[in-house]
């Protein structure tokens, strides 16, 4: 699986926060989440757009702007915009 085929970085949507492709829904907001020990379901519940793949893509997104730093993860995820 590939981050980038599940999230974008758009400056139109969410004043350019890392969303779910298809969705206004931050990246940020799911990793809260799983930091807070939420399960996929209770995720779901509020969430119901958000798909297991979803939760495995954005910890992959966070891993790789830790390992590669913010500004390499976020150059990779622009060119994965969805038009």
């Amino acid at each position: 699986m590939d981050w980038r085929d599940y999230i974008r970085v758009d400056p139109r949507i969410c004043h350019g926060k890392p969303t779910f492709k298809g969705t206004r829904i931050m990246v940020a907001t799911i990793l809260e989440l799983l930091e807070a020990s939420e399960t996929y379901e209770g995720i779901k519940a509020g969430y119901p757009a958000i798909r297991p793949h979803h939760v495995h893509a954005a910890i992959q997104f966070a891993r790789d702007v830790i390992q590669t730093g913010r500004v390499a993860a976020f150059q990779h995820a622009r060119h994965a915009v969805a038009h």
